[in-house]
């Protein structure tokens, strides 16, 4: 059977030409874009990049990109005091707190100040509790953006062993209970987890979330495992090894153009969303 390539890319693409009907329609019938704030704190050259590329996609489906950037000094009450005055204006519909914040900001006490309805990157701890809940919430990007991919592709999860490599709040945590809530049996592991190639054997789908180049080995692989690398370096791979495991597997997200295209797609998705709702009262 030939392996299958779960294309991000692509899939992300064609998600923003419904998006755009989406957005006109919102348009036509309130006289209002959606608007996605993103807030910036400090020179991170990568964080900057990436609050580009969002803003770029916000244009390409027609929302509104209202980016605010903080200096490196900033303290937790003066970004406290940004997230509360997003929170309130009304015409805000998604705010996004670009992670890694500067070492002198209580990062979590920040993300949790964000509203919840207003929460489209789902980094809240009151968003992961009703995830978990398998209540209503928007997903955390990144592993959201993986279950849009495995539900587009047709990957079975029901049943199955899922193996996630990565304890981060934002990613492993919560796709762990995502693919839990898809009835999948999940296995957690981490760096330091004992024995991972032997763990990794039993899997029939493994999340590479680790953070370390090419850090999951072929060769601690079975036949036909679907592989969902999560991961991206500045070497252009992930945290998989997916020049030698994408030949043994049934099904693998490419590095790049798998899973960081729809982790985007998926924060827009979420702020069109909330501007439904919020303009639909």
């Amino acid at each position: 059977m030939a392996t299958q390539i779960l294309d991000g890319r692509t899939l992300a693409k064609s998600i923003e030409g419904e998006l755009l009907e989406r957005v006109n329609k919102l348009k036509e019938k309130t006289g209002q874009t959606p608007i996605l704030a993103t807030i910036l704190v400090g020179n991170d050259p990568s964080s900057a990049t990436y609050v580009k590329m969002k803003g770029n996609a916000c244009r390409r489906v027609g929302m509104d990109s209202l980016k605010i950037e903080m200096g490196e000094e900033t303290t937790t009450e003066q970004l406290l005091a940004k997230i509360n005055e997003l929170n309130e204006n009304p015409n805000v519909h998604g705010i996004l707190l670009q992670h890694p914040v500067p070492h002198q900001i209580d990062e979590r006490v920040c993300f949790d100040a964000i509203d919840i309805t207003k929460d489209v990157d789902g980094v809240t701890t009151s968003g992961f509790g009703r995830m978990s809940m398998n209540e209503f919430a928007y997903g955390s990007a990144t592993p959201q953006g993986i279950m849009r991919i495995c539900n587009h592709y047709n990957v079975e999860l029901e049943g199955k062993h899922v193996v996630v490599v990565g304890r981060s709040p934002i990613l492993g945590k919560p796709m762990a209970m995502m693919m839990l809530n898809a009835n999948a049996t999940v296995t957690i592991c981490h760096s330091r987890t004992k024995d991972l190639p032997a763990i990794l054997k039993t899997a029939d789908i493994v999340v590479g979330a680790v953070g370390i180049p090419r850090f999951i080995k072929s060769e601690w692989l079975k036949d036909g495992v679907v592989l969902i690398d999560a991961g991206y370096h500045n070497e252009g791979c992930g945290d998989i090894d997916l020049e030698k495991a994408s030949e043994k597997s049934s099904a693998y997200t490419p590095v790049p153009g798998g899973v960081g295209p729809m982790t985007i797609n998926t924060l827009i998705t979420q702020t069109v969303e909330s501007a439904e709702k919020k303009l639909a009262k």
